[in-house]
């Protein structure tokens, strides 16, 4: 049976769950808790809402079932259709990137599995999330609903445009590499906002930039080498 079949299968058998019991689900808890101090805070990631946000998110409910063993490992976790979810230090280090707060309203590129946009939602009560590919847009919206993150919005459509109609947003956030900065995010990108996206070539180390509004210019900050997937676009 094929990852994708997987994922299907798991989407459609877990729907029928609960979300709250899915959520109290302690048998991770452990790892979830060693997660967090190993790879994240001894990366020196202080920012504390954002550590208590990969506390609380059930990291494993956002994998496919039979991948759930190396969700809380140091590495990125394919999800099927040639994605993954990102490794835990680098979802935690974009996050902590954005200065999340109470009040702000954040954008998605790139909903995969939904656990980027859980994070978020553990903080914020207005996420938007774009995903491109059909399948796992319906998928990460069925993670999200199911384990409690009600109040993310999730489209599918091609992320390079954003999400227009609730624009201008606070802060931005891409988990695919474009090989350039897409000017129709930046055009929604509030004064003042943070936008965390990688840059470069699908097939070399990209460069993960921090990208912030002034006035009628852009403030970009190149800050690590990443690997991230492709932004994937629509064909005109």
């Amino acid at each position: 049976m094929t990852s994708v079949i997987r994922i299907l299968i798991w989407g459609l058998l877990a729907g029928s769950l609960a979300g709250p019991a899915l959520a109290q689900d302690g048998r991770f808890e452990s790892e979830r808790e060693r997660m967090v101090a190993t790879q994240v805070e001894a990366r020196d990631i202080r920012h504390p809402a954002t550590l208590e946000a990969l506390r609380r998110v059930p990291r494993h409910l956002f994998v496919p079932e039979d991948r759930r063993r190396h969700a809380y490992q140091d590495r990125p976790v394919p999800i099927g259709y040639g994605q993954t979810i990102s490794q835990p230090f680098l979802v935690a280090y974009m996050t902590a990137l954005l200065k999340p707060q109470p009040g702000m309203r954040v954008l998605e590129i790139g909903t995969g599995s939904g656990y980027q946009a859980a994070v978020l939602a553990e903080i914020l009560d207005e996420v938007f999330t774009v995903e491109i590919i059909g399948e796992l847009a319906q998928w990460g919206e069925a993670n999200l609903r199911r384990v409690g993150y009600g109040h993310v919005r999730v489209k599918h459509g091609d992320g390079y445009h954003g999400w227009d109609e609730h624009a201008p947003f606070d802060a931005i956030v891409v988990t695919a590499a474009a090989d350039h900065v897409p000017p129709p995010l930046l055009d929604q990108l509030r004064q003042g906002g943070r936008m965390v996206i990688p840059v470069g070539s699908p097939f070399r180390t990209q460069t993960l930039m921090l990208i912030t509004r002034d006035g009628d210019r852009t403030v970009s900050e190149s800050l690590l080498p990443v690997r991230f997937v492709p932004l994937t676009r629509r064909q005109p």
